[in-house]
């Protein structure tokens, strides 16, 4: 069975489609059949590519986000995906405002499968430090892969 997987940030620029491009690579590599979109809960960037910052950190090491163009999350995203994934509290709590009412559609932190002491995936937007939030994204990634294999 697919899982039907979208992640989530601000603008979709950085850490959603880093995100989004790390998770299906991981998938691929195991065999695991997964759908994944980004989206940004703002609509500033829409048809934007990623960051070049963030594309560029994601190639050094292997991944690929040329494809990818930032979108905004619909409320049919709620009906659309099995899992919506949040970078910080800020995104889920946006999503959490825009669920349909009876939408039980789960909507969870990014970092609870990381093995870390932070919550939050930090947007690297303005402060930088791509490379620490690449490797948060690949930890996370790991660890929503071997909950889908449960």
């Amino acid at each position: 069975m697919t899982t039907r997987i979208l992640f989530v940030c601000l603008g979709n620029i950085c850490r959603s489609p880093t995100a989004h491009g790390v998770f299906v690579a991981q998938a691929d590599a195991q065999g695991v059949p997964v759908q994944v979109e980004s989206a940004g809960t703002g609509g500033w960037h829409i048809g934007d590519p990623p960051d070049a910052r963030a594309t560029a950190e994601a190639a050094a090491r292997g991944y690929d986000l040329s494809a990818l163009r930032a979108q905004q999350v619909q409320v049919g995203d709620f009906d659309r995906f099995d899992l919506i994934i949040a970078m910080d509290t800020s995104n889920l709590a946006a999503l959490e405002r825009m669920r349909p009412a009876g939408n039980t559609t789960p909507v969870e932190l990014f970092l609870r499968y990381a093995e870390t002491d932070r919550t939050e995936v930090p947007d690297p937007y303005y402060e930088g430090e791509f490379d620490m939030v690449l490797d948060l994204i690949e930890d996370a990634s790991r660890g929503l892969l071997a909950s889908l294999s449960r």
